[in-house]
Formats: structure tokens, C-alpha cells, sequence
């Protein structure tokens, strides 16, 4: 993992920060451009300098953080709608897992039955299908590099592996 520190507290366009992204990577100016880009996940931001903000750019939706001058601040104030949100993924989840364990509970199968374990997988299997869609949907928005973040585990995890036989 990068630990750069930027060499202001001011957002500008001469230092590297970390990205708001990955958290792994550091952005920095593309080359003859005012945008910054990471170079770790690649995703492309433009600079508000007066506001000390930036905006990505290479997504559906354009998030925006602030630069506090020690890190990034998520820009989104709509309380609201993230408690909505909130309610209505564990709705989604919690409501059909519900349903199939009511059925399971109310209609029990008899227990010397080869496929006495049936249901209860069933409940499970239907947990874990709605949550993967709720997982894959927080991905998309937020464009998160799932891949890039498990590459980035497996190197830190063989450097520090090659540091201790090393010593």
C-alpha cells in the first residue's frame, strides 16, 4: 500500500494524493491535462480548486469528494436517501430469506427424509443470492476494482512474506 503524503494542504495540481477510490493508489496530473487520474485503478477526476473538491469523470455517476487537506471527504450530504437506501437493501435481502424460512418452518419436511436438509439450504442459498446482487450493485455504483484490490492484497501479502525470509 502507497503512504505518500501530499505536499500541501491545499488541493493543487503539483502534488499526489491518495485516491478516493481504491484507497490504494495515488492520484496526480495527467500530463499536459488539469484532470487527475489514479495509478492504481485508473479512473479519471477534474479539479474544482476553489471549492477543493474534484469529480470523477469516467463513471455513470459523477461523485464528488472535498479535500480536507488530510483526506477526502465524501461530498454526498442526502442523509435521507442513504437511510432509504439502507432500508430498502435490507428489505431485499431480508424479506424472501423470511419467506422461504417461513415455508421451511411451517412446512417441515420429515426429518428421516434423505432430503431433510433441503429447505434450510434453500434459505441460505436465498440469503446469499440476494445479497451477491446487493454486493454487485455497490460495486457498479461506486466502480470499485475488485480485481485490481485482490492483486494489491496478494503483493503486499508476498513482499511481506519475502521481508521475513529475507531477515
Amino acid at each position: 500500500m502507497l503512504h505518500s503524503r501530499p505536499s500541501s494542504t491545499v488541493l493543487n495540481h503539483y502534488s499526489a494524493y491518495c485516491c478516493p477510490v481504491c484507497h490504494h493508489g495515488e492520484i496526480s496530473t495527467l500530463p499536459l491535462m488539469e484532470a487527475f487520474s489514479c495509478n492504481f485503478c485508473g479512473h479519471i477526476f477534474t479539479a474544482n480548486l476553489d471549492k477543493q473538491a474534484i469529480t470523477i469523470v469516467d463513471s455513470q455517476l459523477p461523485l464528488t469528494w472535498h479535500w480536507t487537506g488530510k483526506r477526502w471527504k465524501n461530498a454526498r450530504s442526502f442523509k435521507l436517501f442513504q437511510w432509504s437506501y439502507g432500508f430498502l437493501a435490507l428489505g431485499f435481502v431480508s424479506l424472501p430469506t423470511l419467506l422461504v424460512a417461513a415455508g421451511a418452518y411451517l412446512f417441515p419436511v420429515l426429518p428421516d427424509s434423505s432430503l431433510a436438509w433441503f429447505p434450510w439450504f434453500w434459505v441460505g442459498f436465498t440469503f446469499f443470492c440476494h445479497f451477491s446482487c446487493l454486493f454487485w450493485l455497490f460495486l457498479e455504483y461506486y466502480q470499485f476494482p475488485l480485481s485490481l484490490y485482490f492483486e494489491a492484497l496478494r503483493n503486499n501479502l508476498s513482499s511481506r512474506m519475502l521481508r521475513r525470509t529475507i531477515s
